[in-house]
């Protein structure tokens, strides 16, 4: 029978998954419901926890989509990270970027409470990754980095049907360059502030020679981040457009600044 798929933002029903002790036909009514209902929505696998039974049983595609029962899964070997792009039936339009391993060994029963175990590769070692995950009442979003936490919560809460490398974050690690461009200004507007006070000719050329240092080191980092600026663009593709005229225009400012700090540098403490 098919089952409805429990999806967000509908919490999973259980914690953790009670491992099979009886193998009868309560089991195997279980899996072929699962079966069914991977069919019918066209899913590479399917945990019993996705419609709301507690025992720990995932049914899986292999290689040829022959749907491969697994009850009481156990992952016992893993090499070869990888990081992929995935999606679950549990946050359907979703994706994001999710560190797994691409080789894995993997013990478990069959329906006849027979132990086995199995190799497996590429998208299937993925899937069947996923799936346990289901048992332990996770989501991929528990294996995400804090960073592509972040990314993943924003677009469930936009309700945007975007791939990883389509969402736009709202702050850019180029924001730092930018911070330390405004801190280096800043500093820099002291001594024309204190050139006011003072008087004395060799420490004026000091200040002078401070700010001629200074103006280097802020037009190094404004060219930085406008290099940076438009890796970041790359990364993000759907920032690309959207950006490059904030970043030029964040430059010109950032310049613009410069020059008048100059301007009021040269008036007011160069001696000569």
């Amino acid at each position: 029978m098919v089952k409805e798929i429990i999806q967000y933002p509908t919490p999973l029903s259980v914690k953790y998954a009670t491992d099979v002790r009886i193998f009868d036909e309560e089991l195997f009514s279980l899996i072929d419901d699962l079966k069914d209902t991977i069919k019918e929505n066209n899913l590479d696998g399917l945990a019993a926890f996705q419609i709301g039974n507690y025992f720990n049983v995932i049914v899986v595609k292999d290689d040829n989509g022959e749907l491969i029962e697994m009850i009481n899964p156990r992952l016992i070997a893993h090499s070869d990270k990888v990081t992929t792009e995935e999606k679950t039936a549990y946050y359907p339009n979703h994706s994001a970027k999710i560190q797994r391993y691409n080789k894995i060994s993997v013990v478990y029963q069959d329906r006849n409470g027979k132990d086995c175990s199995m190799q497996a590769t590429g998208k299937m070692a993925i899937v069947i990754q996923r799936k346990i995950d289901y048992t332990f009442g996770a989501t991929f979003i528990q294996k995400m980095s804090k960073e592509e936490k972040e990314k993943f919560e924003a677009q469930l809460e936009g309700g945007i049907d975007v791939g990883y490398d389509e969402y736009c974050p709202t702050t850019f690690k180029r924001d730092y360059v930018l911070k330390g461009i405004n801190i280096a200004l800043i500093v820099m507007l002291l001594p024309v502030i204190a050139s006011f006070f003072v008087d004395n000719t060799q420490l004026l050329e000091k200040m002078w020679n401070y700010q001629l240092y200074g103006s280097f080191v802020v037009m190094g980092m404004t060219i930085g981040y406008f290099f940076y600026g438009q890796y970041e663009g790359k990364i993000y593709t759907s920032c690309t457009s959207c950006q490059i005229g904030n970043i030029i225009g964040t430059c010109v400012i950032a310049l613009i600044k410069l020059t008048l700090i100059m301007i009021a540098s040269y008036f007011f403490i160069n001696p000569s």
